[in-house]
């Protein structure tokens, strides 16, 4: 998949990177670093572009756990239901205790689709959310070009 993205026009890779850093957010374990490295590589003068779609991509993946978290707390009720009451008020505790700031840790493998989700069934609000968690993923992905010096590699 890798190669036919790399083979394909700068726009096409955007949204191929777009839609592999919306899919890394979510609970499926792909990495999109590796892609947007890929995209840089081989277009150092479009890193602020790629930067700027990856972040925007992984930033949706991340709020799509926010809204499933958002409406999956109204099963809490049901037998099902994978969270005890005793769970649910940690989450409560933990933006308590932290504030939406601890979204800047959204990116982190494990965890941070995990906070995602805890924010939605905290009823957090949702622009508020977006701001902390663009902001964490972006600087991830800012690390990630520059701190590889990606731009210069070609």
């Amino acid at each position: 998949m890798l190669e036919s993205l790399l083979t394909a026009s700068l726009g096409w890779q955007w949204l191929g990177l777009f839609v592999v850093s919306f899919l890394a957010a979510t609970l499926l374990p792909l990495g999109s670093e590796v892609v947007l490295l890929a995209v840089v590589t081989q277009h150092p003068e479009a890193a602020l572009g790629s930067w700027w779609w990856a972040t925007l991509g992984n930033t949706l993946g991340g709020l799509t756990n926010w809204l499933l978290g958002r409406y999956f707390l109204a099963y809490k009720d049901r037998r099902w239901f994978p969270l005890s009451s005793t769970q649910l008020e940690r989450v409560h505790v933990l933006f308590t205790r932290y504030g939406q700031p601890i979204l800047l840790l959204s990116w982190l493998p494990a965890i941070g689709d995990g906070l995602c989700l805890a924010a939605g069934v905290a009823r957090l609000k949702l622009m508020n959310c977006a701001v902390w968690v663009m902001i964490g993923k972006g600087l991830r992905y800012a690390v990630v070009i520059w701190g590889t010096n990606a731009v210069w590699l070609s």
